[in-house]
């Protein structure tokens, strides 16, 4: 019989690459890993990973049973936690990080629905882990990560929200704001009103810019939304921005326009760990989450 203890090595050899780094993981000697290993080769009559390749390559009756081990294993953890911490436990705190500023406002009626349906939880944004926020959830200081750019890991399940669309945001009368849409050639000389992120991290150069050849030819940071629209309405520069920031203009005369023909959109995932106990609270909160950004979305366009 496949037992949970074979399980955890496949995944073990897979993240390691080799049996020394395996053992590692599973905190035995290599000898004692190698025995196990030979048992549950023995059990299916079948070898689970090709000898002497570097790094360690599994064969097809071991990516089998590696994927049964990802369906498996993270929901035994998960059990085990609700049934330690309590089934029909509502007292649970949640931690979401937002990786996108303009985020805040447009998800306060979330918060509110969320309040609703758990009044023993509290629900907390942060964006303390801006730059660093998918290494916080693994570790257990985040519950919840809302972001536009995952990174494929075992430990993390990734669930798309919606798409939505980047937009240049100038003032009414710049120059640019009569284009019906802007080319990364438009870009060259303006200078870019963003938040305090690096502009390896900013949609507008990543996906748009740099594959264009086209630099930044001055950043301007701003923490505030408010503050960078109201720069923007005085022509200190233009910005990229989430349709849905154009709502807190508040009277000011501004203009948005699409980047390229077909506009620059971008996906929103809602991330968090396979193993926390407080996926069923998660979830609840990125249903959530998704339902408010559609329709906003729908709204806008």
């Amino acid at each position: 019989m496949i037992e949970l203890r074979h399980l955890r090595t496949l995944v073990a050899l897979k993240e390691s690459g080799s049996l020394a780094g395996a053992a590692e993981k599973r905190f035995v000697t290599q000898s004692a890993l190698s025995h196990q290993i030979k048992e549950l080769e023995t059990r299916i009559n079948s070898a689970i990973f090709i000898r002497k390749s570097k790094p360690l390559s599994l064969t097809q009756e071991g990516v089998r049973l590696l994927h049964l081990a990802e369906e498996i294993l993270p929901k035994v953890t998960e059990t085990e936690l609700d049934l330690k911490n309590g089934l029909n436990s509502d007292n649970t705190d949640l931690f979401v990080g937002i990786e996108c500023h303009s985020c805040f406002r447009w998800l306060m009626p979330v918060i509110t629905e969320f309040n609703a349906s758990f009044p023993h939880s509290n629900l907390e944004l942060s964006s303390r882990h801006l730059f660093d926020s998918l290494t916080a959830l693994k570790q257990g200081q985040l519950d919840v990560v809302l972001t536009s750019d995952p990174i494929p890991d075992h430990d993390i399940t990734y669930q798309h929200l919606f798409d939505f669309e980047v937009k240049l945001i100038c003032a009414a009368d710049h120059p640019l704001a009569t284009q019906p849409f802007v080319s990364p050639a438009h870009l060259a000389k303006q200078t870019l009103l963003t938040y305090p992120v690096p502009p390896e991290r900013l949609d507008i150069y990543r996906h748009f810019m740099e594959p264009a050849g086209v630099p930044i030819a001055k950043q301007i940071r701003c923490d505030l939304t408010s503050t960078l629209l109201q720069r923007i309405a005085c022509k200190d520069g233009v910005s990229a921005l989430p349709t849905w920031s154009i709502n807190q203009a508040h009277g000011l005369s501004l203009s948005a326009l699409p980047l390229g023909r077909d506009g620059l959109k971008r996906p929103l995932f809602g991330a968090y760990r396979r193993s926390s106990s407080k996926t069923r609270v998660a979830q609840h909160w990125l249903q959530l989450v998704a339902s408010e950004g559609m329709a906003k979305q729908d709204i806008l366009n």
